[in-house]
């Protein structure tokens, strides 16, 4: 692979040496699920993650939720013939339930069936990082932890992390074995992880990869009241309230403000809301879902800009800051 211009980081203590940008692959689950982000052609999928891959990221994060499957076939897929594959990331304890909705499960069995279904879908020997995908139902998440242990220890998976866990449920598990990665949401709309989550993380050595750094697309600038309201019936921003008013007008004036940074920084949108992300000292890598090859080019750039102070205080104005 090439490496390109993209700097690489340590991921916490995992020795992973990761591109600040990887590629997230819940959008390329397509439609017909809870989650589903509408139609998505598989062959755009492959075409993303290759162009990703030429540019230079080095990981990709999945998950057996996104499309109950699909998601990491196409990864498999994309993988298939490479001469050298990009370090693979994905989760388990949702699996599919009545109408294709969500079920949670965290009991031992199912999570060692889960990942050997993974591996096969994936068509890899060993899984790079292996994450609880939410702390779900939070009685067992202690049994959820032990089973990745296990995991661990029998060669099926390198590293061992939590997504979407707070504080409490971190120190939890902690007592089992180490945790070395957390994945949370964290963007200029959904802040809560800076209060206790990333600064903990940082103090302890935790990597931390983190999700929907532009706000599920809201935050990309090409987001408008117009394009909302043409949402695919099954996209599942269509009932989220950061969608919704009164929440999308401020949205889209912080939208406004990105734009204005971005044309100092000749960029997008999009890549500033990334870079901000990419700003906080505990954060390693920015999860970015790109669904085209076309998607791919404006986004990367947010792995080398840097943002002055004023460009912060300009894009934070009017922010509350804090979360939802």
């Amino acid at each position: 692979m090439h490496q390109a211009s993209l700097g690489t980081v340590q991921l916490g203590r995992t020795g992973l040496e990761i591109t600040r940008i990887g590629l997230g692959t819940w959008a390329i689950g397509g439609g017909g699920w809870e989650y589903g982000w509408g139609p998505q052609d598989d062959e755009d999928s492959i075409g993303a993650i290759h162009r990703a891959l030429e540019r230079g990221v080095n990981w990709i994060d999945t998950a057996a939720a996104y499309g109950f499957g699909r998601s990491e076939l196409v990864v498999g897929r994309a993988l298939k013939g490479l001469a050298e594959r990009p370090y693979v990331f994905t989760k388990c304890s949702l699996l599919e339930g009545p109408d294709r909705r969500v079920v949670h499960n965290l009991r031992r069995d199912s999570i060692l069936r889960e990942a050997e279904s993974s591996l096969g879908r994936l068509g890899i020997d060993v899984i790079d990082l292996y994450q609880i995908h939410w702390p779900n139902p939070d009685a067992d998440i202690e049994e959820g932890w032990s089973a990745l242990v296990e995991l661990k220890e029998r060669g099926l998976v390198r590293h061992i992390g939590v997504s979407n866990f707070d504080l409490e449920q971190l120190r939890r598990v902690e007592k089992i074995a180490p945790v070395e990665t957390l994945q949370p949401e964290y963007s200029l709309i959904e802040r809560r992880a800076e209060q206790e989550l990333l600064p903990y993380c940082e103090r302890e050595g935790i990597g931390v990869i983190v999700y929907s750094p532009m706000g599920s697309g809201l935050l990309t600038g090409k987001m408008t009241r117009a394009r909302i309201g043409g949402l695919a019936e099954d996209d599942w921003r269509r009932r989220d309230p950061r969608f919704q008013e009164p929440a999308l007008s401020s949205n889209l004036e912080l939208v406004d403000r990105l734009r204005t940074v971005a044309d100092r920084h000749a960029t997008t949108p999009g890549a500033v809301a990334v870079a901000w992300a990419l700003r906080n000292p505990a954060v390693d890598g920015a999860i970015v879902g790109f669904r085209s090859p076309d998607q791919v080019d404006a986004i990367l750039g947010a792995a080398e800009l840097d943002l002055t102070d004023d460009d912060v205080v300009d894009i934070e104005r009017g922010e509350s800051g804090r979360g939802r």
